[in-house]
């Protein structure tokens, strides 16, 4: 699991389906960050989940279970939850024209409950930072405070979840996994090409080793699981859409303006182009049959 949004759909709708414990949703949510919170962005989010308004004390992350649960309404024996993963130019999966829109593609993330009453409702966390000299950063309005922040190194304090309403659900999108597999395994060797492109055209750069740094980027994901009815299949497309992943996020570290015009760093840049679009298929995919397994098992 690499985000937020997708390790609390997987382990609620686990918990929804009756394969898992709310200590399991709980624990899934702690590998993020050791505090999390939860408040409405507005009146009708709030009516829908019960949480509270106009006061906007944040509550905690056992309020968050029941803000779920709330929200998703009797079970139907089907999933409620989707996960969006927006960037500019691709915001499936999202009520167009929304704050939970903007705020979505600003976190790359957002977790849809869509209950057959239709009352939606969207969920978009936000990482909070703090420093040892007591300041911090705030995601959600991107601001920083206090002195001497460096984010590199900083670890979460604490996960706010905002949650908005939303006026009509899109249908999520239902994407082969057979096919986002087939895909990731050309997207594979795009990638591994263009490293290996990039690694020969960066002179003097400071990566001695980048397919080790693709391992690290890797190796930090692993402590997160999935639940145990997650696909075999399922699970392996996550990890190679990982791989690819990290390889995109490596390169791009790799690549010095000045030599953008080479015809290796052209190269590079043009197998590296379309492989995001296909890791965010791949997922989408993956996720989506975990979240469906839950309800056949």
């Amino acid at each position: 699991m690499w985000c937020p949004s997708v390790s609390l759909s997987v382990w609620a709708n686990a918990w929804f389906a009756g394969l898992a414990a709310p200590d399991d949703v709980l624990d899934a949510l702690s590998l993020w960050a050791p505090r999390h919170s939860v408040t409405a962005y507005d009146a009708e989010a709030a009516r829908r989940t019960g949480l509270p308004w106009p006061d906007l004390t944040d509550a905690g992350a056992v309020s968050m279970l029941q803000t779920l649960r709330t929200a998703a309404g009797p079970a139907r024996g089907e999933p409620v939850l989707s996960v969006a993963l927006p960037v500019p130019g691709d915001v499936r999966g999202l009520a167009a024209g929304t704050q939970f829109q903007a705020d979505a593609i600003a976190a790359g993330e957002a977790l849809v409950v869509a209950p057959v009453s239709g009352e939606a409702v969207g969920l978009v966390p936000d990482f909070v930072y703090d420093d040892a000299a007591g300041g911090g950063y705030d995601a959600h309005y991107g601001t920083h405070y206090g002195a001497d922040y460096d984010d590199e190194y900083a670890e979460p304090t604490s996960l706010s979840w905002t949650v908005y309403s939303v006026p009509v659900a899109p249908l999520p999108e239902h994407l082969d996994l057979g096919h986002a597999e087939h895909e990731l395994r050309s997207a594979v060797r795009s990638a591994a090409e263009a490293l290996g492109a990039l690694r020969a055209g960066v002179t003097g750069a400071d990566v001695d080793d980048p397919r080790g740094m693709v391992e690290q980027i890797l190796e930090s994901g692993r402590h997160h699981r999935a639940p145990d009815h997650a696909p075999t299949r399922a699970l392996r497309v996550l990890e190679n859409a990982a791989h690819v992943d990290a390889i995109i996020t490596v390169s791009s570290g790799l690549m010095p303006i000045g030599l953008q015009t080479s015809s290796e760093m052209q190269i590079a840049n043009d197998a590296l182009r379309p492989l995001g679009g296909v890791v965010r298929a791949a997922r989408i995919a993956a996720v989506n049959a975990i979240l469906y397994s839950a309800w056949r098992s």
